[in-house]
């Protein structure tokens, strides 16, 4: 079985998410990371099988990682 790590990455100035990957050309965003993790999960075996990417044994696994960064003004909330 072929795993993916797929990086679900928020972007403050759009307040979006988007997920990202090395070997997978993707490139879809969502406002709700379920949601985003939902389209993604659909998209990626027509994505590999366009590409010529899908490996022999039709079976993959994703892992997905969330990381959301916050920059705060704490002089904000003194």
């Amino acid at each position: 079985m072929t795993e993916y790590m797929i990086d679900l990455l928020w972007d403050d100035e759009a307040y979006v998410w988007s997920a990202v990957n090395d070997e997978i050309p993707i490139a879809l965003e969502s406002g709700s990371l379920d949601a985003l993790m939902e389209r993604v999960k659909f998209a990626v075996p027509e994505i590999l099988t366009l590409n010529n990417l899908m490996p022999e044994s039709k079976e993959i696994q994703l892992k997905f990682s969330a990381v959301r960064i916050e920059r705060l003004d704490c002089n904000r909330y003194l």
